[in-house]
């Protein structure tokens, strides 16, 4: 059961602020609002630093390419991936999945759910199975089987996995995320965050969370003085780490249980709300010690 609000230690002034992109920081229409755009800009120049921190891959995220400042890292696959925007999503850090690790993932889904089609995320790039819905984003996917598209001649003489994706065309999104935990969670992790049957899978240990908490760890930031925010299950981690979490007004039951607050929608501006208040915090913070 999640803490109550109450029981956290107190939150410090807010030093970093950790968004999720669909769902969240993004409308509904995938675009940002100049309401947010000024908020994350405000944020920026008080000196709060701002991290995206998605399931998208380096590739998608031009969404939000236009609307980084300060350092322009953002946390990309799950917590697989940071990359530096600013240049053009080149990866900086990556935390991959084994290939051999992934292959074991494929064999035990399959007999625990039978039916399970399988794509493949590379920092090259994706690829899937015949039966796995096609990505239109990504026209020049390789159409095969999870065993010959992991396959490599030489350890490490192929492109890093950064994430296995699981579809089912029938089971209930959140009993096949139960399902693919219980028969392989020894293996890698495992979230979800398409309102669809879809997993997503990285090597063990790895999520938004504890790669945040790497890249908090380099500045000096402490769990207490970051903000985050989510709406679904592969943001859960990261909300119960950070010192403040808010979950979205539409967000996923588990999300709303774990995080310390709820804020209004992703198409009411939910995050540029908080951010705002957090703002005035600082400037408080900054006249008090003045």
């Amino acid at each position: 059961m999640t803490t109550p609000r109450t029981q956290r230690p107190a939150a410090r002034t807010p030093r970093l602020i950790a968004t999720d992109l669909d769902g969240t920081l993004l409308r509904d229409d995938k675009s940002v609002s100049e309401r947010t755009v000024a908020a994350l800009a405000a944020a920026e120049e008080a000196g709060v630093e701002v991290f995206f921190v998605t399931g998208r891959p380096a590739r998608w995220m031009d969404v939000v390419a236009d609307h980084v400042h300060g350092h322009g890292l953002a946390i990309c696959a799950n917590g697989a991936a940071v990359v530096d925007l600013h240049a053009g999503g080149t990866f900086l850090e990556v935390r991959p999945l084994e290939r051999e690790v992934a292959l074991a993932v494929v064999r035990t889904l399959r007999a625990a759910a039978p039916g399970t089609s399988f794509a493949v995320e590379l920092t090259t790039g994706i690829h899937y199975e015949p039966d796995y819905p096609p990505f239109f984003l990504d026209p020049g996917a390789t159409v095969a089987t999870a065993e010959k598209l992991l396959y490599e001649e030489a350890p490490g003489a192929a492109a890093p996995v950064l994430k296995l994706l699981a579809q089912h065309p029938e089971l209930d999104p959140d009993a096949f995320l139960t399902v693919a935990r219980t028969a392989a969670g020894e293996l890698a992790s495992f979230t979800r965050s398409s309102p669809t049957a879809l997993l997503e899978v990285s090597g063990l240990g790895v999520s938004k969370a504890s790669t945040l908490a790497l890249c908090c760890a380099e500045r000096g930031i402490s769990a207490d003085e970051v903000v985050a925010f989510g709406d679904m299950p592969n943001d859960i981690e990261m909300l119960r780490w950070a010192g403040r979490s808010y979950a979205m007004g539409s967000a996923h039951p588990d999300v709303l249980a774990a995080a310390s607050g709820r804020t209004a929608g992703n198409n009411e501006d939910g995050v540029a709300v908080v951010v705002e208040e957090i703002l005035e915090e600082v400037r408080a913070a900054s006249q008090a010690g003045a």
